[in-house]
């Protein structure tokens, strides 16, 4: 059976941590949106933190001005950054978990544990017309506090399963699989993303009720070595062989 075409969304994210090490205009994440396109990708994913370690508030408005595929702003859910995200409406805000501390993202949203401090963010960005997805890890108590929230998407973390190896590893697969069926079956698109690769992306992408992966520090740790353009058409094509 030939699964429905999986959709990539490349996170940008990466370069401009590049380009802030220096403090100047270059290497330019906008840029790299623009060949991400042009190599395959069906979205770009961007991170606009509380710090700014990385993406910026020029690069959320020059990319909502140029690019021509969908734009996802992950986002914390603080007044702020819901604030420019009604500004700039992106087809998609995905809510996320931030601590300033950490290195990158740790785990999923604790949506059970925040019902009622998310339900305003929800509310005012589905009205905005940008759709929703909560990041969250695969937890059923998630799915329902997304369900009873009326988030249209959820993006599985898959960190910890690319993390691990052997038996853990085939467990923690078995329950983004169970996660994500029943998320599905009660009407939320459901997508993953988090810490994949090469060697990890297959049997995420083979989960035929996935319909979206965003990927972006592996495939720009790869284009230091081969370049963007060939780094975002291998993990398109290993993703289009896992579904066929």
């Amino acid at each position: 059976m030939t699964l429905a075409k999986l959709r990539l969304g490349v996170n940008i994210d990466h370069v401009a941590t590049i380009r802030n090490a220096r403090g100047i205009r270059h290497p330019d994440p906008v840029r790299a949106a623009g060949l991400a396109v042009l190599a395959g990708a069906d979205g770009i994913t961007a991170h606009l933190r509380e710090d700014r370690r990385h993406i910026s508030d020029e690069d959320i408005a020059s990319l909502s001005d140029v690019l021509s595929v969908p734009l996802n702003l992950e986002m914390a859910a603080t007044d702020e950054m819901l604030e420019i995200a009604l500004r700039h409406k992106p087809h998609a805000c995905c809510l996320v978990p931030e601590k300033r501390q950490e290195l990158t993202t740790e785990g999923g949203l604790d949506v059970a544990g925040q019902h009622d401090r998310l339900l305003p963010y929800v509310n005012r960005l589905n009205a905005a017309g940008s759709r929703v997805s909560l990041f969250i890890d695969a937890e059923k108590s998630q799915l329902d506090a997304a369900i009873s929230l009326g988030a249209p998407v959820c993006e599985i973390h898959t960190g910890k399963y690319c993390e691990l190896s052997g038996k853990q590893q085939e467990e923690e697969l078995e329950r983004i699989r169970s996660a994500v069926a029943y998320g599905a079956s009660h009407g939320i698109e459901m997508h993953a993303g988090h810490g994949l690769s090469y060697e990890t992306v297959a049997a995420i992408a083979a989960i035929p009720e996935i319909r979206e992966l965003n990927i972006g520090h592996f495939l720009v740790g790869e284009a230091i070595f081969h370049g963007l353009e060939a780094s975002i058409k291998e993990m398109r094509r290993l993703m289009d062989e896992a579904r066929g």
